[in-house]
């Protein structure tokens, strides 16, 4: 098998690890993509024209999505059109998966939308821990191939390594059994935090009864962290119960406005997220190369010929 791997721009340390960590496995080779914007603010896209029968790969995490789609699309449909036997897609933030209903009358269903269009250019889409709620697999929305790597058992690892006898707290009911899975293989009891979210910005957290754990420190799991609110609620709580600064790990780190500096400000002792998307000063990153490369490989060697 033939890959080459193109970056856009943002994501060329993404694809020099992956190479790294295909080295010997397949051939593998880093290709180019160029993006021009012109004044106007609409993009020239420019690649580099894939090898005869080679599987082109195209890196592009997708927070801050609206403004990479359409190049993304772009760069998918002339990698086709000059010859790419198949087109993928690694992203390991996956947008739009929020609204995954119509909440209101006219709304859009985004979250359908966007598989829409990435499935008409992709042959499948390799991603990490997307936000599925009220939708449970990615085949339901998506008719490219999907594969999704969970972070688990990444996140717990630095768990163990980076906090002494935890205490994990899961974000809501919801995310309950990912919350246990992360416990368990960090060897920590968990609890859940009942959650309730009145807008973008305003949430207020419960925590239940930490007295059975008083020689344990906290540690903030959620998948996503975007304005932060939910972590910080999380954190005044558990200041104001006179509980031990926490550690918070997260899957994506989003970090949008002032959601840093809130959480600092709550009183958060350490900030991990997996490097899913870009690197932020004082979050410590939590890699995934290898796994994304295992995941990868597999994806795209499993693929028939055609489309």
């Amino acid at each position: 098998m033939n890959l080459q791997l193109y970056a856009l721009p943002g994501n060329e340390e993404r694809a020099r690890a992956l190479a790294q960590a295909l080295h010997g496995r397949c051939a593998v080779e880093l290709a180019g993509c160029v993006l021009h914007r012109f004044p106007d603010g609409e993009t020239l896209v420019r690649v580099q024209p894939p090898r005869p029968g080679a599987h082109a790969v195209l890196l592009c995490s997708l927070d801050g999505a609206d403004a990479k789609t359409v190049p993304l699309l772009a760069a998918a449909a002339t990698l086709r059109e000059l010859g790419a036997a198949r087109v993928g897609l690694v992203a390991p933030y996956l947008a739009y998966m929020r609204q995954d209903r119509r909440f209101a009358p006219g709304q859009a269903f985004s979250a359908r939308l966007y598989a829409e269009l990435l499935s008409s250019r992709f042959d499948w889409l390799l991603t990490v821990d997307p936000h599925l709620h009220r939708i449970h697999d990615l085949a339901e929305i998506y008719t490219a191939r999907t594969s999704v790597l969970h972070a688990a058992p990444r996140l717990a690892d630095w768990i163990r390594a980076h906090v002494e006898r935890p205490l994990v707290i899961g974000p809501d009911g919801e995310s309950a059994q990912w919350a246990d899975d992360v416990a368990a293989r960090a060897g920590a009891p968990v609890v859940v935090v009942d959650k309730q979210r009145n807008g973008d910005r305003d949430v207020s957290a419960t925590i239940p009864d930490l007295s059975p754990y008083p020689d344990r420190q906290p540690v903030l799991l959620d998948d996503i962290v975007s304005t932060g609110r939910t972590l910080v609620a999380s954190l005044e709580h558990l200041r104001a119960a006179g509980r031990p600064a926490a550690a918070c790990v997260v899957v994506h780190g989003l970090f949008a406005g002032d959601a840093l500096t809130a959480l600092r400000a709550a009183g958060a002792t350490r900030i991990a997220c997996a490097d899913t998307t870009a690197a932020v000063d004082g979050v410590e990153r939590i890699a995934l190369d290898a796994e994304l490369a295992d995941a990868l490989l597999e994806l795209a060697g499993g693929e028939g010929d055609g489309r």
